[in-house]
């Protein structure tokens, strides 16, 4: 059975073990195991019950990743997304004041199109279309993105109403925590440690709790507590006037972040083949939007992948055991959340910082004398962080690369996607300036 498993999941073409895919999972759980709890505290500000939100969050999370692993064989964990939540609270339920039931529907119904994008090769298409020459710059930019998310959790870089951001107070303890991680963790990295993320982790966390800085509150979770959103959603309430608008947003936004973090997690772990082009990519979509599907039917918003995918990949992940194995830890989290809970952001912080130092050594494969390819992979680049948005940065990075080609005389009509998506970015603007 054993050499079964390990020929499907092509562990010899890898060069990898189970020790290091099961290492990989772990390290890619505890970097998105605050998921559990910040999903929940945003979706709950709907009226939806926070247990059932929370056992959704796991389930979802598990199913996702565990599909992820097994059908498309790729180190890719899925979670409700960050930021698409915030949109379904804020601003589709809080601030449109539509039922969460409706919301919900327009999830499922985001998901189904996904599906429908997906068999019909719309997707792969679309994926096809961006320029491989894009892909180290998209891999690059999340790389600073995620170094950015990491750097400000854990206070180390705070806000600013001078400078937009600025340092901040190091002698606080958590942040003094964090930069004693990112330490710890660059020093086993130096010293070739391959499980150097996950003992960082862990490390800095132990130390945290020796100086009374990780606060656990023990407490009970029943997988029961489902049933207060599961089948809850109204699919035709969503087919409404404003609801096609909020399920063109979960969609377009979803869409392209999910492309973003598609790229730059293969492109890190070397899965990107010879050609430029990603194996297996329908099964990759196959299963990101049947997570999404369920993630409806099970009360909860739009399931996506997760660029913290990279900490287990920077450890060796490399098949689709890393997933599964994150998928499973997730379901085990529906009976120790509040373990899981226990380890902090400033313990988790320094991992992601290291990570985002790992992605954007991409960047020296770029072009950078060639004008052509060196502005659009700059502004993809850059804006990716500055935005808060892998979606805008790649927005950025596509529009400038199709106006340069046909400015410049390399238009081509092979390329027709290339300038159609373009175009659908130009719009998805517009969108947000409107809006």
């Amino acid at each position: 059975m054993r050499a079964r498993l390990e020929l499907y999941f092509r562990f010899a073409e890898h060069r990898t073990t189970w020790r290091t895919e099961l290492l990989a999972g772990l390290t890619t759980f505890i970097t998105m195991a605050y998921i559990i709890f910040v999903n929940p505290a945003i979706l709950s500000e709907t009226g939806m019950p926070l247990a059932a939100v929370t056992v959704a969050t796991c389930l979802c999370a598990s199913a996702g990743s565990i599909l992820m692993g097994a059908l498309a064989n790729y180190p890719l964990a899925l979670a409700p997304g960050m930021g698409l939540n915030a949109y379904f609270t804020y601003t589709v339920v809080k601030g449109m004041g539509i039922p969460w039931q409706t919301a919900l529907g327009a999830v499922f119904l985001s998901g189904v199109i996904f599906l429908l994008l997906t068999f019909t090769g719309i997707r792969q298409q679309l994926l096809a279309a961006i320029p491989h020459q894009l892909h180290a710059a998209v891999a690059g930019g999340i790389g600073l993105f995620i170094a950015f998310i990491g750097l400000r959790n854990s206070g180390i870089v705070v806000p600013s109403a001078a400078t937009t951001v600025t340092l901040g107070d190091l002698h606080a303890p958590t942040t003094a925590l964090a930069l004693f991680g990112i330490v710890l963790i660059a020093v086993l990295q130096a010293l070739r440690i391959r499980s150097a993320m996950l003992l960082g982790v862990l490390g800095t966390t132990v130390v945290g709790a020796l100086l009374h800085q990780v606060p656990w509150q023990p407490s009970s979770l029943s997988p029961l507590a489902i049933r207060a959103t599961a089948l809850h959603l109204d699919i035709r309430g969503a087919l409404g006037l404003h609801a096609l608008e909020i399920i063109f947003v979960f969609l377009f936004v979803d869409l392209f972040d999910n492309i973003g973090t598609l790229v730059a997690v293969t492109d890190r772990a070397g899965l990107i083949a010879a050609d430029h082009t990603i194996p297996r990519l329908d099964r990759i979509f196959f299963a990101d939007a049947t997570a999404t599907v369920f993630g409806s039917l099970a009360g909860t918003s739009t399931v996506t992948s997760y660029i913290e995918s990279s900490a287990g990949v920077a450890v060796g992940g490399r098949t689709g055991v890393t997933a599964i194995t994150t998928g499973l830890l997730f379901f085990a989290a529906l009976f120790v959340a509040p373990l899981a809970g226990a380890i902090p952001a400033f313990a988790t912080s320094p991992a992601l910082v290291l990570v985002g130092a790992l992605m954007v050594a991409s960047a020296a494969r770029i072009e950078w004398d060639e004008p052509r390819i060196a502005v659009p992979a700059f502004l993809t680049l850059v804006t990716i962080p500055l935005t808060y948005s892998i979606a805008t940065g790649l927005s950025f990075g596509l529009i400038s690369f199709a106006a340069l080609e046909l400015l410049t005389g390399r238009g081509d009509r092979r390329h027709w996607m290339l300038y159609t998506l373009a175009v659908l970015f130009l719009i998805r603007f517009a969108y947000i300036t409107h809006t």
